[in-house]
């Protein structure tokens, strides 16, 4: 009787004093992790939201790079891949230049280095989640995971069609027709792998439709493999020919290509090349 007395007198002080019962402690934990269920997703967006104002920076900068180099290039934009059709799909980028076939572009030898601050094209942070685990993302890795308008800014596709002689040129500034809605670059991304997919850089944003010449006139058909990236929650960052930056939408893919949809991988605005012709 006496010891009982002597814990039932100690377990008072501890009431006393201030000490949780078991059930109190599981209710602070369960508030805890409810809490914590309820602002995870809230600062997961707002970091996410982060990546995008870091990215709409950057690609403001590729903006300003390619006017810089018209300036000193009699008007022309850069081109997007000059020798394209060479073979080995070519030694030289908008965003870098390489010696032999296997190799990556060297993103400090692109002709746009002179016109950026840190001398090559700096990467969007949320494409990093996407090419961190690919072993071969070498070959357009230098982009920074944003891709360039090939056909109406990087090369002369609405004149001759897709061709070398097209590739080898740009078009010039002030071919841009209504320059507010013609795009520049936009955040892109390729999906490689056959069993386990991932996604690699790459340095083209691809229109809706291909650009051919058919022997009369420049026709727009057919669906290329997509690759603008709507990577931030659902949106795309774009840089248009007049400087200005947006975020756009997802509207639709290669539907037949579920892995696409997975990815959100696609296109935004209409269902034609309106966004990307000259």
């Amino acid at each position: 009787m006496k010891t009982d007395n002597t814990l039932d007198k100690f377990h008072a002080r501890m009431f006393r004093g201030g000490a949780f019962t078991l059930i109190e402690l599981i209710v602070v934990l369960s508030i805890i992790s409810l809490l914590m269920g309820i602002s995870m997703p809230a600062l997961s967006n707002a970091r996410r939201e982060a990546y995008s104002v870091v990215c709409r920076s950057n690609i403001r900068q590729l903006y300003l790079a390619n006017e810089g180099y018209a300036g000193e290039n009699d008007d022309f934009y850069v081109p997007a891949a000059s020798d394209i059709w060479d073979g080995a799909g070519g030694y030289h980028r908008w965003h870098g230049v390489r010696d032999y076939k296997d190799e990556p572009f060297d993103p400090l030898r692109g002709p746009l280095v002179k016109y950026l601050a840190d001398g090559k094209v700096k990467q969007c942070p949320q494409i990093v989640r996407f090419v961190k685990d690919s072993n071969q993302n070498a070959f357009e890795a230098g982009c920074g995971g944003y891709g360039y308008n090939s056909v109406g800014a990087g090369s002369r596709n609405y004149q001759y069609g897709f061709c070398d002689e097209a590739m080898r040129s740009s078009m010039k500034t002030l071919e841009i027709g209504q320059s507010h809605k013609k795009v520049m670059f936009t955040d892109t991304g390729f999906v490689q792998g056959d069993k386990s997919k991932y996604i690699i850089e790459y340095s083209f944003c691809e229109p809706p439709n291909f650009v051919f010449f058919n022997g009369i006139n420049i026709i727009e058909v057919g669906r290329p493999v997509p690759s603008i990236h709507f990577r931030h929650l659902g949106k795309t960052n774009v840089v248009w020919c007049d400087g200005h930056v947006s975020s756009e939408p997802f509207a639709f893919s290669t539907l037949e290509q579920k892995v696409l949809k997975q990815f959100k991988i696609g296109w935004f605005g209409p269902e034609n090349n309106r966004l990307f012709r000259p």
